[in-house]
């Protein structure tokens, strides 16, 4: 009975944490109807010069996996209503992040 108790609460503590993959970047955007599209980010992107590996939402942001002009394979995340460019890591190191 204690066990069915106990694995009852780690079920719903699991099920209420938030699902932030990498926890790395939080966007507050508002409703999706009002974001741009993954397509307009990476085709944005590409004219700079960017190489797009893959993209998908994490917490609320668009999250980038690619390559910069300068040669750096990166995650970046951008904000999905903007496109603002709001964090760019490599292995953990920080190139960018805005303030």
């Amino acid at each position: 009975m204690i066990a069915t108790a106990a694995a009852a609460v780690i079920a719903t503590t699991a099920l209420a944490v938030p699902a932030y993959a990498t926890g790395k970047m939080r966007c507050e955007a508002g409703p999706q109807s009002d974001w741009k599209t993954r397509a307009e980010l990476e085709a944005n992107l590409v004219a700079k010069g960017w190489t797009i590996k893959k993209s998908k939402v994490d917490g609320g942001c668009y999250e980038v996996y690619g390559t910069t002009p300068e040669g750096d394979r990166v995650e970046a995340y951008f904000h999905p209503v903007s496109l603002e460019k709001l964090l760019v890591s490599r292995r953990g190191e920080i190139l960018f992040q805005k303030k």
